[in-house]
């Protein structure tokens, strides 16, 4: 099925962007909001499912489900993410390069089967000693708050178009998502979508 590039009315992209969620409650829910502070989507993973599935709808209220993320199999590390408008239109699918990720985050964005872009963390070492200063006491809370990975979309050919960065928090989790680079509307929204796959995926893994 070729991708729909029909843009919901409800989203317009102004940069920065920025996710949030609360750390300290059941099941992950992330508000995204533009740069004048108006909320784009509110982000809801279905919880105690064999096969993920994220509903994304235009506000908290949950009464206008915009997009939805679906995995294709259970729980593995190559699975395809796949995006469905409200109307049942195939936007394309992220998934992560199987046990590459398990070193540095990579996640390929597909359209139409294709790879159409791709998303690499910049500094998997950050990753790494996050991970081991955060079984330690005090210490770990500090590196948590510190070491703050960001991560790049690019173009198969390394064009750099957008970098996702987590900020410091304390109470919550917050990730800015910044434009590098000019790309069609329909490419920025399937990146938003693949992001927000990573922060689910990337927050279950520490």
């Amino acid at each position: 099925m070729d991708v729909c590039e029909s843009i919901p009315t409800e989203i317009t992209m102004q940069y920065p962007i920025e996710l949030t969620f609360k750390l300290m409650t059941f099941g992950q829910r992330i508000t995204a909001t533009d740069a004048s502070g108006n909320v784009l989507m509110f982000i809801k993973q279905k919880m105690f499912k064999l096969k993920e599935k994220v509903n994304i709808y235009s506000d908290s209220s949950q009464s206008n489900l915009i997009f939805t993320i679906a995995s294709d199999r259970m729980i593995d590390f190559s699975a395809n993410y796949h995006f469905t408008d409200a109307q049942g239109n195939e936007w394309g699918a992220v998934r992560r390069k199987g046990m590459k990720s398990l070193w540095s985050a990579h996640y390929e964005i597909m359209q139409n089967g294709a790879i159409d872009m791709t998303i690499n963390e910049e500094s998997p070492m950050k990753k790494v000693l996050e991970s081991l200063l955060g079984e330690i006491p005090i210490i770990g809370l500090v590196a948590a708050y510190l070491l703050n990975p960001s991560y790049i979309v690019s173009r198969p050919d390394g064009t750099p178009l957008l970098r996702l960065t987590k900020r410091p928090a304390v109470f919550e989790g917050k990730f800015v998502l910044e434009k590098l680079g000019e790309m069609p509307e329909d490419d920025e929204l399937r990146s938003l979508l693949g992001m927000i796959m990573l922060v689910l995926l990337e927050r279950g893994r520490g």
